[in-house]
């Protein structure tokens, strides 16, 4: 049944990429491409935009008599959309067994034609670099994060958090729009350990600074001596026997340095006795290294953004986490990089909601040598 038409109802494009994310897990950093896709497949991954699309869509069941969606068959937003409720319409796009950009843009230009009033998708980067290429400003665009790469500021801070915006932009007052840019990653060069970003474009996002992630911002220069005094004091808390499994990022890149290990960089390392035990480590592989009560997490901060997990460490599963502990994570941050937070809070997205709860609340962040902070996180 057609939407059009029917008077008094907010109308919602829906656009899911189902194997958003898929390579997070297994390492891949990335699912562009059939050959890798293919790869995680094999590797055991499994699709996680559903259930990220599940647990925004709960933010907006109360409005299932005033709102229609307008969406793509199976996995693509129809499945997720009627599980929830609500009266949906079906494009004819994405039906294959593999869905692709082309589908993607496909969805959005034919959405922008019926005239949403907002378009939410679940993907990464590269969706968000489809969207923007077909209905640039044009169109009130909002992101679930599903994807391994982030970097964009198009995002809500969780799936939640991203149901709650687009609810309160769609039926509440005072919720302006900004151009916010798309980012995007070479992936093969992000595979290769090195990370080379560029801008695409922008798109017009419901802006509420709570609900949305920030941009990923470069370190700056002062952060090279910040980071020999954080190094100096992990390196002096290690313990010989103990298994330390070692975060993406500059400061974890540091400590490694120093100590002379071989390191991926973008990847998740463990490392014993000041020596490499195994590079871009899968989470299979994590979870068949972890010494009961002898493994420690080590994590750096995405600074502008302030996430310790949920971006560009999905190896590091709700599994790998429980399996750990809360109380063996090690959190390292330049005082530069905390500052440029403007005061918000440190940020966890791992995809499981208890999860995130259990993590949230004040922790310590090495700063420098000798020096700690107390620092907020939340979900």
């Amino acid at each position: 049944m057609s939407l059009e038409g029917v008077s008094g109802r907010k109308r919602l494009g829906l656009i899911v990429n189902p194997i958003a994310g898929m390579g997070g897990a297994v390492g891949l950093k990335g699912t562009d491409g059939g050959e890798i896709l293919m790869r995680a497949i094999s590797m055991g991954a499994i699709p996680r935009s559903p259930l990220r699309v599940r647990e925004a869509m709960k933010e907006m069941t109360d409005r299932s008599g005033r709102l229609e969606i307008l969406t793509c068959p199976g996995d693509m937003g129809a499945t997720e959309s009627i599980r929830a409720g609500f009266r949906t319409e079906v494009l004819p796009v994405g039906s294959g067994s593999l869905t692709t950009a082309e589908d993607t843009m496909e969805a959005a230009r034919r959405m922008e034609r019926a005239g949403v009033d907002l378009i939410l998708f679940a993907g990464g980067d590269g969706t968000a670099r489809d969207i923007s290429g077909v209905v640039g400003t044009r169109l009130p665009v909002l992101g679930i994060p599903s994807g391994v790469k982030i970097h964009s500021p198009v995002f809500g801070r969780n799936p939640s958090m991203a149901g709650r915006l687009a609810d309160l932009y769609l039926f509440g007052s005072g919720v302006g729009l900004e151009e916010r840019e798309v980012m995007d990653i070479d992936e093969d060069a992000f595979r290769g350990g090195s990370l080379k970003a560029g801008l695409y474009g922008y798109l017009l996002v419901p802006f509420e600074r709570r609900f949305l992630q920030g941009g990923k911002s470069g370190g700056a220069r002062t952060e090279a001596v910040e980071l020999d005094g954080i190094v100096q004091e992990i390196a002096s808390r290690l313990l010989p026997g103990d298994l330390y499994l070692v975060g993406p990022g500059s400061t974890t890149g540091a400590l490694m340095r120093h100590l002379g290990c071989e390191f991926s960089l973008l990847g998740v390392d463990a490392m014993r006795g000041g020596r490499i035990e195994g590079a871009d480590l899968s989470e299979e592989e994590i979870l068949e290294m972890i010494i009961p009560g002898r493994t420690w997490l080590l994590l750096s901060v995405i600074g502008g953004q302030g996430f310790i997990l949920g971006r560009g460490n999905l190896q590091i599963s709700p599994r790998v986490l429980r399996a750990i502990g809360r109380n063996r994570i090690i959190i390292a941050a330049t005082p530069s990089k905390l500052k440029a937070l403007y005061g918000k809070a440190l940020l966890v997205d791992t995809g499981d909601e208890d999860l995130d709860r259990d993590l949230c609340g004040y922790v310590r962040v090495i700063t420098g040598l000798g020096e700690e902070t107390l620092f907020r996180v939340e979900r």
